[in-house]
């Protein structure tokens, strides 16, 4: 898979030769700023288009769906609702909207996809992130490690097969860092998400990830950077 940018005459190349999932896998991409961690992530959110690609398949209910045939279709509602009822997304700085409570931020993905847990399990699940107590509360009034465990449940209310992290300890302390990672490899662990987690620090999840992926960056040139994606080893 290759995606190509360019900007103000620079251009950037991804190269991805092999890249695959399993249920209940943590899985980290770990890299320098400018490696193309985020770009990878937005492709396999499905919200930017590889613009060579051999394979891209997910497998939806146990059926495999062709995502290159969907891209060069231009089938978007398609596309959409993959993203709507498949995945989660947490974003560096949570995200969370500050005009709505912590409890209605949470059920947001649920109103969007139509379905989700009862109000039952929405409590027990803040329970065990530790923010039951801060429901009625707006992000405003939250600290950074708060938000960002606010901003996980809020990504696995709909109960979506992956979440995909993008730098989620970044704004945080170190503990706070360890207690998101740990909460994210639980949730992979117990209840079968496949997690997918971009970060700088390959300390922070060298003991818990099943799966590392890193980049390998060349200078091709002053106007071409690559970069190729590849897994570590042990």
């Amino acid at each position: 898979m290759l995606k190509q940018r360019e900007q103000g005459g620079i251009s950037f190349e991804l190269e991805v030769p092999n890249f695959s999932l399993q249920r209940g896998q943590f899985v980290a991409i770990v890299g320098a700023s400018g490696c193309g961690k985020s770009t990878l992530l937005d492709i396999l959110a499905l919200v930017l288009r590889p613009d060579q690609c051999q394979e891209f398949y997910i497998y939806v209910a146990d059926n495999k769906v062709n995502l290159k045939r969907l891209w060069n279709q231009k089938e978007e509602s398609r596309l959409a609702e993959i993203r709507r009822n498949l995945f989660g997304y947490v974003l560096q700085t949570g995200g969370l909207l500050p005009f709505l409570t912590v409890k209605k931020n949470i059920y947001l993905p649920i109103r969007i996809k139509g379905s989700g847990y009862s109000d039952e399990k929405i409590v027990q699940l803040a329970q065990r992130m530790g923010v039951a107590e801060l429901l009625s509360k707006k992000p405003q009034f939250l600290s950074g490690g708060q938000r960002q465990r606010v901003a996980i449940l809020r990504a696995m209310t709909h109960q979506p097969e992956i979440i995909l992290a993008d730098e989620p300890t970044a704004a945080v302390d170190k503990e706070n860092a360890h207690i998101i990672v740990q909460n994210f490899h639980k949730l992979a662990k117990e209840i079968g998400t496949t997690i997918v987690m971009v970060t700088h620090n390959h300390d922070l999840v060298a003991e818990l990830a099943d799966t590392t992926f890193t980049f390998k960056v060349t200078r091709e040139s002053k106007t071409l950077t690559r970069s190729v994606c590849f897994e570590a080893t042990a």
